[in-house]
């Protein structure tokens, strides 16, 4: 019985194993064929997107403080007052020249669409400041030297990161399904073009992990063979608990049987004088227990004696007065 069992769980691994490499072998090939030969449609999208050859020297990350060195002056992100503040050395000591609220939190509880800065970057004598909700809003501002905005961009999702490079300002985000990348034309002094002019976007969509399955196993085979594979071996796990428990249990009771022949073996054997005595005390005790039933009772005559009293009248047992006075009053 052991013997079956290890061959058939042996089996079952074995068939797991080569399951689990057949599946990695086609994810590989699939995912080598497919970087051999791309798709057309990513070819022409990354054709015509100009962060495909800008990309290896961008680096996004968030920003929050940044020198401006047309203005003297470090722009700082206060997240928690959601605003931008302006710090400049005045009389040798740093201070606070401007400030920029992005969002208006006063009194308010829709935390999640409450816009606060994320990034902050510098370009001569003006300042971006890119704003995101953690929901479905954004924005992104150019402000002059007082703080005050020149032009500004709505987003309709969320974003957290942006990058400067010559002529376009390169802001990414999340959205539902993945990820954007927006390029807005970004000059020194065509405010216009940055507030009216054409994004350029670009959404790149996550595939849910169900698309990975499906895309490395189309049939279904590894997944039904896996899933086979993982009942068996539940219940192959189930058979060999039940059947130690058993085992277990068996033990315990030949256990418990030896340990009490071993205590009878141990216990003196008693002689033949031993057992007379013990008889003695047998019939002693049983010769006690006759007597004393014996004089429990004295001996009594069996003879019934039946004697007849006779009361005198009295009103107290007069039937006359026990009777209803209905009877008495009767006609």
């Amino acid at each position: 019985m052991k013997t079956i069992y290890k061959m058939l769980f042996a089996g079952l691994l074995s068939f797991v194993m080569l399951t689990a490499t057949a599946q990695e072998a086609d994810a590989v090939a699939g995912a080598t064929q497919t970087a051999k030969q791309p798709a057309p449609e990513a070819e022409a999208q990354h054709e015509g997107c100009p962060m495909h050859q800008l990309a290896p020297s961008i680096d996004f990350v968030s920003v929050k403080t940044c020198y401006a060195p047309g203005l003297g002056a470090f722009v700082a992100v206060d997240s928690v007052e959601c605003c931008v503040h302006l710090v400049a050395i005045v009389d040798g000591k740093l201070d606070t020249v401007g400030r920029f609220q992005t969002d208006n939190i006063h009194k308010r509880h829709d935390l999640k669409n409450i816009l606060r800065p994320v990034s902050v970057s510098a370009m001569g004598e003006y300042i971006i400041v890119l704003a995101s909700a953690v929901n479905d809003t954004a924005y992104v501002a150019i402000l002059d030297k007082d703080m005050k905005v020149l032009a500004r961009r709505d987003f309709q999702s969320p974003m957290y990161a942006m990058h400067r490079d010559g002529g376009a300002l390169t802001i990414v985000g999340r959205n539902p399904y993945g990820y954007d990348i927006n390029i807005l034309p970004l000059h020194r002094l065509d405010f216009d073009a940055f507030q009216n002019g054409e994004i350029l976007t670009h959404h790149y969509r996550v595939a849910k992990q169900s698309e990975k399955i499906k895309h490395s196993d189309p049939v279904g085979l590894g997944l039904t063979a896996t899933a086979v594979a993982v009942v068996f071996l539940a219940l192959v796990c189930i058979a060999l608990l039940i059947s130690g428990s058993g085992k277990l249990i068996t033990r315990s009771e030949e256990k418990s049987k030896n340990k009490a022949k071993k205590e009878a073996a141990i216990k003196p054997v008693s002689d033949g004088s031993s057992a007379a005595n013990e008889s003695e005390v047998f019939a002693a005790i049983a010769a006690a227990i006759h007597l004393y039933n014996d004089e429990l009772h004295d001996e009594e005559t069996t003879i019934i004696t039946i004697q007849k009293v006779e009361r005198e009248w009295t009103p107290w047992n007069a039937k006359y007065y026990n009777m209803n006075h209905y009877f008495n009053n009767r006609k």
